[in-house]
């Protein structure tokens, strides 16, 4: 017997709750690699390092990471931070990472503008 169709405004899944990360609490190295320890559960022997962060995330699975305050996201350390900060998001893709950057629409283009050149 097959199940009525849903609303078109509900969803039903077995995908895991993305996890939220606010870019406010992520302006440098250190205070982000703290929030995305708490955020993502990793554990206690966390290196807080873009080493330890590669690896774990490549150990997590699948994660669905959504930043919020995007623009605020290591704004006090210099662009290349950022830059490698999104590299290790790049490699964790592999293992099943998504990442949304959100922040309010008068930002967009400044955090757009962000990204590109880091990817560059």
């Amino acid at each position: 017997m097959t199940a009525p169709p849903l609303p078109r405004w509900l969803t039903v899944s077995a995908d895991p709750a993305p996890a939220v990360l606010d870019g406010r609490l992520c302006r440098t190295r250190a205070t982000f690699f703290t929030e995305v320890a708490r955020v993502l559960r990793f554990p206690d022997y966390f290196g807080h390092n873009w080493d330890a962060l590669s690896d774990s995330l490549r150990d997590a699975g699948p994660v669905a990471l959504i930043v919020e305050n995007a623009e605020d996201l290591l704004s006090a350390e210099a662009p290349g931070q950022f830059a490698t900060l999104l590299a290790v998001f790049s490699d964790a893709a592999e293992s099943g990472l998504t990442v949304t950057l959100r922040t309010d629409q008068d930002q967009e283009p400044a955090l757009r503008q962000r990204v590109t050149a880091a990817l560059s």
